[in-house]
């Protein structure tokens, strides 16, 4: 069914006029994903079965920070979760947080979703990472993803 979402979550969402099944062909490949999620931090791997590699970065302080992990679950034309954490021991979580990318049938469409999720897991740190993320997140990625499956 997906991986449970916690009550202390970043969420940002999107409705695309297209079935699931051709929404999901942008999340088929490293090509496809890459178009339109790669927006404000860079992709370098995204293999997209369970099990595969995740890994994005940012650049904070005029270094590369990289961050991700394995995905932990693969249903096509349903979600992607997987775990992430800071590659660089300075930054890492003693946990990883997860990141949940979920498609929902809806009317004529599909509700995108993409949470970052599990900051419960981070202890008395939670409510600091969860507003840092919540007031650094927009909807640029999911608009681009629109934008490729509507025309």
């Amino acid at each position: 069914m997906g991986l449970e979402i916690g009550a202390l979550h970043v969420r940002r969402s999107i409705f695309i006029r297209a079935t699931p099944a051709r929404v999901w062909q942008e999340f088929a490949s490293f090509k496809s994903i890459s178009a339109w999620f790669g927006r404000g931090h860079v992709l370098h791997v995204y293999e997209p079965a369970l099990g595969g590699k995740v890994d994005l970065s940012i650049e904070l302080g005029g270094k590369r920070r990289h961050y991700g992990g394995p995905i932990l679950l693969f249903e096509e034309e349903r979600e992607v979760s997987f775990a992430c954490n800071w590659a660089d021991a300075d930054m890492a979580w003693s946990v990883p947080t997860l990141w949940t990318l979920r498609l929902t049938q809806m009317y004529d469409g599909t509700q995108v979703e993409i949470f970052h999720h599990g900051f419960e897991r981070l202890g008395r740190d939670a409510a600091d990472n969860l507003e840092g993320y919540e007031e650094g997140w927009d909807v640029k990625h999911l608009k681009a993803l629109r934008a490729i499956v509507e025309t």
